[in-house]
């Protein structure tokens, strides 16, 4: 089985029921490749970034999901959390700030054509 990364864009600010269905789904396919004894890996990208400081409280419908697979989170991109506002919740709650890909103007992405260079596989939510 080859790597996947699972993308989370779904803004929790917008979209009410779609929106927690996709990183819903986006955190189950995470879980669903971890127990098949895939690679996977999770990454909070774009509004996205939003969800760190949802999903980590105890009381979220998603906290025992996110527990499950938090392991395999590699963090948020940094860039987009200065933009929308997710910055400190990031820093707040442990994840990193992915700046690997230096997009003029920004303090930093993910770098999806590093993903793609090594055969992996891109999902998003």
């Amino acid at each position: 089985m080859n790597k996947t990364a699972v993308v989370i864009f779904s803004d929790p600010k917008n979209g009410g029921d779609e929106a927690l269905g996709r990183v819903f789904n986006g955190l189950v396919a995470a879980y669903d490749i971890k127990q098949s004894g895939g690679d996977v890996s999770i990454t909070f990208q774009g509004a996205g970034t939003r969800w760190v400081s949802y999903i980590t409280k105890a009381d979220h419908p998603l906290h025992g999901l996110y527990e499950a697979v938090k392991g395999n989170i590699i963090g948020v991109s940094c860039g987009c959390a200065d933009f929308f506002g997710a910055a400190e919740a990031a820093k707040d709650n442990g994840f990193e700030l992915i700046t690997e890909c230096p997009v003029p103007g920004t303090s930093g992405l993910p770098s999806f054509g590093k993903l793609l260079k090594s055969g992996t596989t891109i999902l998003t939510f």
